[in-house]
């Protein structure tokens, strides 16, 4: 490698670090759109994220109102589908404006979090009608 080509590539690296290093926040994803994405105009998503640990995690958030709901399952009215019937876990949390899985009535709108096609283990109220 001449000196010349040695340059022109010290050159160039520098100005695309430079460049990255500037313009990063802008590569980033807005707050706006996060907001959007896990906002209150969510209806359904499937996050797959790292643990501390390292291990990947796969979790289906669903969100909704309250159709019915009993000891082993919860069913849910969608915006986009008219009912969705989820399993839940024999110790199934209940956080919000309730705090037992015996306070959940028709018409409470919900978030329900759980692993891949596993029971849900955590129900977050929203609005109690």
């Amino acid at each position: 490698m001449t000196r010349r080509q040695f340059t022109t590539l010290a050159v160039a690296l520098v100005t695309v670090n430079a460049f990255f290093w500037l313009a990063s926040s802008g590569f980033a994803l807005s707050r706006g759109l996060i907001q959007d994405l896990f906002g209150p105009r969510l209806i359904r998503a499937e996050v797959v994220w790292q643990a501390p640990g390292g291990a990947i995690q796969d979790t289906q958030v669903t969100r909704g109102f309250v159709r019915s709901v009993n000891p082993s399952a919860i069913t849910l009215r969608e915006r986009d589908r008219p009912t969705d019937t989820i399993p839940l876990s024999s110790t199934v949390g209940v956080r919000g404006l309730v705090s037992s899985l015996s306070q959940l009535q028709r018409g409470m709108r919900v978030v329900v979090f759980r692993t891949a096609n596993a029971p849900a283990d955590t129900i977050v109220v929203e609005a109690l009608r």
